[in-house]
């Protein structure tokens, strides 16, 4: 005899209920104990070598690294967050345009905090008002960024942070460091800069140096601190020399900015030798001097500042001075580490080089 449900019982088929089958579960990503696993070890080494725990021998270290590798595991950092409070994320804020120096600092910086184990999620702004840094400073802390870093060459974003309080370190690499010195230090802001003034002293003290006896000095934009510095180095080393000085030729940052203040020096009369705030501005002052037929070095010597990649490469090459983003970078991310650590950082100005090309010379 066969058992039968009671006949009052509903019989349920689930194969006959007319609802769709189920989809078949999504598998889940492999998990740090699927690592230690397949590698035979605990789950707490599998952290070790995560992390780059020293004390994990070689041969576990490969072990576990090609589990990982062979499994597709990726380190949970949100969880990984709440468990250490770190996020491993620095923010980074500067404000639009193309400019050589703020993007070259931006991928050094960068790539030093990739090399210590950082992601950086950057907040490219149109405008330095007070509002547009202080909404991108926000979502940066929303996200978690352990500390913030502002590409700062302005005056207006400058002037911006000393009303912005963070929670987090925050890095101003700009040559506002002097102002930083020189006053009242924001709570929490550290600097990193490289000295501008002192670069355009070596520029221009090369020509006096060469026997020029007026250096005619093409200024970037005076709400910038850098160009602002350039003009006080530029001014000193004339100074230093007993050299008169006319008023600077002040325009942008372009090439085309160059081309017009060559046009306007030819018309009021070319000097021996111009210091330009930076290589475009020199390399449009080279194609207005081309064009009217004036030679350079041999009627006009020109010192740029950058050192861009394309100086070598201007005709004539341009003798230019060198801002070493690459070590702006790695200062940037060991002053922030300094104060992540809960020190007081000092603040970095590195130095710049002159480097000597054909644009120069000395007159006979």
């Amino acid at each position: 005899m066969v058992d039968r449900p009671d006949a009052g019982a509903p019989v349920r088929d689930d194969r006959d209920d007319g609802a769709p089958p189920r989809p078949p579960a999504e598998p889940r990503p492999p998990s740090m104990a699927d690592v230690a696993a397949r590698a035979g070890v605990s789950h707490q080494t599998v952290s070790r070598v995560v992390n780059a725990h020293p004390s994990v021998l070689p041969g576990t270290r490969e072990r576990v690294l090609a589990a990982i590798d062979a499994l597709g595991y990726r380190r949970n950092s949100a969880a990984r967050a709440l468990v250490t409070r770190r996020s491993g994320v620095l923010g980074a804020i500067t404000v639009g345009g193309t400019d050589y120096g703020p993007t070259s600092t931006l991928l050094e910086l960068e790539d030093a905090a990739r090399a210590a184990g950082y992601v950086v999620t950057v907040a490219t702004l149109r405008r330095g008002d007070e509002a547009s840094i202080g909404h991108a400073l926000d979502r940066l802390l929303d996200v978690g960024v352990e500390a913030v870093v502002v590409v700062a060459p302005t005056v207006g974003v400058a002037a911006v942070l000393e009303h912005v309080r963070a929670s987090v370190p925050v890095l101003l690499v700009s040559s506002w460091v002097a102002g930083l010195q020189g006053g009242p230090r924001p709570v929490g802001v550290h600097a990193v800069a490289v000295g501008q003034q002192e670069g355009a002293r070596l520029a221009t003290e090369h020509l006096l140096a060469a026997g020029h006896r007026e250096v005619v000095h093409l200024a970037g934009p005076q709400d910038w601190f850098d160009a602002q510095d350039r003009v006080a180095g530029w001014r000193e080393a004339c100074a230093v020399a007993g050299v008169r000085t006319r008023a600077p030729i002040t325009s942008g940052w372009d090439a085309a900015d160059g081309y017009a203040a060559g046009r306007r020096l030819l018309d009021e009369g070319v000097p021996s030798a111009v210091f330009a705030a930076n290589d475009q501005l020199a390399l449009g002052l080279l194609r207005a001097l081309a064009e009217a037929g004036v030679r350079v070095p041999e009627d006009v010597a020109v010192v740029g500042f950058d050192d861009e990649p394309g100086a070598a490469f201007y005709s004539p090459p341009l003798t230019t001075v060198r801002q070493d983003f690459a070590a702006l970078g790695r200062a940037a991310l060991e002053t922030l580490t300094a104060a992540l650590a809960g020190g007081d950082p000092a603040d970095v100005v590195l130095t710049p080089q002159l480097v000597v090309r054909a644009s120069s010379h000395r007159p006979s």
